[in-house]
């Protein structure tokens, strides 16, 4: 799919971002929810091809954005290939998940999903680049709408449009190639928004308190970003006050993060109770995905759903 109709001397680099790994989370869903919906496996294939390329389209998009370093582990790919090669790729990419769209047994409903969710998704990534607190000061849009503080409901309102409408459009498209109706849709969808809000909980906690080797990203890079948009920060600093707030703040706040400020930054962040609030946070999401679940039929691929959402938020990945 993505090397189709490109010159053979460009394969390699088109296949180097899915290459790298990466959990395969959303097609999975995808096969899953057309399965415990009584669908044919070959009917979600392409659907869910086109949503792996989908999202790892948005991750080049990312890391093009925030001049990311390492994903998966692994250099990114304008790292590797540099920023230019990277932009092509990114148009790549755009064509291929239109293409299995329209090699689905559903196209036009398939392309208008995907094409949805692809604006979600960018409508998310500029709600958190307006929700870094510094830089990109030669960018006028973003240093006017940059807003002062990040609340708790804005904060889920990016997440729910950057993460969790791609994985609720998965599981939608899965529905939809298995031909069941609006309520089980629905509820399918209810299951894939919540599971990827829990996703993006877990994400923040891992990149403040993860293993950077098995993470696969640099740990306290949100930190490092200036990014405010993390669950993490705004109950730590929700909690915090004196001195230590205002180490955080000028993390977040300062043009240049110095040797250590990271590290000291974390030993403080792990002094709160955010960590432990984030926790609960992802159970409730949890266990909201998994009370989705049960409008729809009893089978081994709707457990396989209600497991997978277990793993989410107990992954150190």
């Amino acid at each position: 799919m993505l090397i189709k109709q490109v010159d053979p001397r460009f394969h390699e680099m088109l296949k180097y971002p899915v290459a790298t790994g990466g959990k395969r989370l959303r097609p999975f869903l995808c096969l899953v929810s057309c399965l415990a919906m009584g669908g044919k496996l070959q009917d979600a294939l392409y659907p869910a091809v086109g949503l792996e390329i989908l999202h790892n389209y948005t991750l080049i998009l990312d890391d093009t954005i925030d001049h990311g370093e390492v994903r998966r582990g692994q250099p990114t790919i304008q790292v590797k290939y540099g920023s230019s090669m990277a932009e092509c790729t990114e148009a790549d990419f755009a064509a291929s998940f239109l293409s299995a769209a329209a090699q689905s047994k559903k196209p036009k409903e398939v392309a208008l999903i995907f094409a949805k969710a692809l604006k979600v998704v960018v409508d998310g990534e500029i709600d958190d680049i307006l929700f870094e607190r510094i830089g990109r000061e030669n960018e006028p849009f973003i240093v006017k709408e940059r807003p002062s503080e990040i609340s708790e409901e804005q904060y889920f309102e990016m997440i729910k449009r950057k993460t969790a409408f791609l994985l609720q459009t998965c599981c939608e498209v899965g529905g939809l190639m298995a031909g069941v109706n609006e309520i089980k849709l629905k509820a399918l969808r209810n299951y894939g928004l919540n599971l990827g809000l829990a996703f993006q909980v877990q994400d923040d906690v891992l990149d403040m308190f993860g293993d950077e080797e098995k993470f696969g990203k640099k740990v306290g890079k949100d930190l490092e970003e200036h990014k405010g948009g993390n669950i993490i920060l705004i109950y730590a600093l929700e909690e915090l006050k004196g001195k230590n707030k205002d180490i955080i703040l000028g993390i977040l706040k300062g043009k240049k993060v110095k040797p250590g400020d990271i590290k000291k930054a974390i030993v403080i962040l792990s002094q709160t109770k955010a960590q432990e609030k984030a926790e609960i946070l992802k159970e409730k999401l949890v266990q909201k995905a998994q009370s989705s679940l049960n409008s729809l039929p009893a089978s081994k691929w709707r457990n396989v759903l209600a497991s997978l959402a277990d793993f989410v938020i107990k992954r150190d990945k």
